[in-house]
This record gives C-alpha cells, structure tokens and sequence, in this order.
C-alpha cells in the first residue's frame, strides 16, 4: 500500500509512505536536502510520537522522511496497512511546521592547525581563502537535520553553495572526537573517536555525547547551531574545564 495525497497543512506538501523491511516504514517528504523539508520531517515525528500508534516502538526523523519503527504481531499490534493508513489519516489531518523550533545552540570551533587539518584544501577547492570558509561556516546558523551514524553524531546545514565540497577521495580510519568537518553543504560533528571522510576544518572543545548527562547528545534535530570562532588556548581552557 502506498499512500500519496496533499496534506492540508501548513507542510504543503506531498508525502509516499512506503515499507523497509517488515518490521519499518518509510514516511518520505522529499528528494533534496532542504531546510523545508527537514522541518517538515521534525513536525511529522513530534505528531507521530504524539499520536502514541500502537505497535510502534521508535520514530526517527532524517533529512527527507521519517521511518517509523513497528512491532506487528497477533496482540492487535498493526500491519504495515494498518499502520499506513493510519499514518496518513494523522498527516491529512495537518502537522504544525515550526521554523523557529528548537533551541539556539552555540558551538565554539577552533579551525585550522591541529585542529583543522583540511581547511586549506577546503579553501583552494572552494576558490576561497581559509578565512573566507571560516566566515561562510560561522556567521549564519546551521540547523541540525538528524542524528545517525553514531550516538550524538549531529548533521548540520545547508551551507553556502561555495562549500559544496565532496568528501575526502580516501577516509580517515581515525577521526578525533569534537572534529568539525564539511562535505556537499553540510557540517558533521564527531561525537568519539570515529572512522571518516569528510574534510576536517575544525575541532570543537564541547563533549558532544555523554551517556551521564540528560539528554546525552548536546545538539537535537531542530536545534540552530551558531560555530563560534576560537583560538588554541581558548580550545584547551574549554576542553580542560570540561573533563
């Protein structure tokens, strides 16, 4: 079953509910990173998680869908058709998108050096000088799309087309935690020491996931980054003060 309609809300737009799995569902409201369609996907989830569906045990918003997780069984848990159906009649009855939800968080970012090894090559593959990419990627406030790849493991974006970087042509099988890297107009956040390969511009002194502390991950979809320029010494009284 696949449901396709125009929800009368202040979303306008179209969704496809669609299955993964036999134990998942796709809510898909697009194709394209967009700040737009990633509100849209955050509203989607609150309602969803609101409605409380039985049979559900996780909802997990993305950068263009949401995938609701289920648990179908012979306890009147739903089907996948039942719970389309049902996911589209709570989606055709409206969800409120907020532009301004979530908080306004400020990261402090040391760029370049040790703490930055990529932002040369960020800045000559960009036509732009490394102060240039450090004032692309600090003055506007980036919103944060979705957590994955690792807990609190933050994607933030759309950046300026300039940073319309690609990837590194070989990944790093180390990347320091509170790493600040950029690819394809986004910025991610290393939580803990991880594999990757996107260009590293910055490192941040902020613990950006702890198991201890309520919630764990610092930033949350919805959240408006602000990267605040730092030097070394701020860096290392920053991170010192926070062990």
């Amino acid at each position: 079953m696949n449901v396709l309609s125009e929800p009368p809300s202040s979303a306008e737009t179209a969704w496809r509910i669609l299955p993964q799995g036999d134990r998942c569902l796709i809510v898909s409201f697009g194709d394209r990173i967009d700040a737009s369609i990633g509100r849209t996907c955050l509203a989607a989830a609150v309602r969803l998680r609101e409605a409380r569906l039985p049979g559900v045990t996780d909802v997990v918003p993305s950068f263009v869908a949401v995938a609701v997780h289920y648990r179908p069984d012979a306890r009147g848990n739903p089907s996948y058709a039942q719970l389309a159906e049902r996911i589209g009649q709570l989606l055709e009855a409206g969800i409120s998108v907020d532009a301004s939800g979530g908080r306004e968080v400020d990261i402090p970012v040391c760029y370049g050096g040790e703490h930055g090894p990529d932002l040369d090559d960020v800045a000559r593959a960009a036509g732009l000088t490394p102060e240039d990419v450090i004032a692309l990627h600090s003055q506007p406030r980036s919103m944060v799309f979705m957590l994955g790849f690792a807990p609190g493991h933050a994607y933030l974006g759309v950046h300026d087309e300039k940073l319309n970087i690609p990837r590194r042509p070989s990944p790093r099988t180390a990347v320091p935690m509170g790493a600040v890297a950029v690819a394809n107009r986004q910025t991610v956040i290393y939580p803990n020491r991880l594999p990757g390969g996107w260009n590293i511009i910055g490192a941040t002194p902020l613990t950006m996931f702890d198991p201890a502390r309520e919630p764990a991950a610092l930033l949350q979809p919805g959240d408006s980054v602000r990267f605040v320029p730092i030097g070394p010494d701020e860096f290392d009284r920053i991170r010192e003060a926070g062990r």
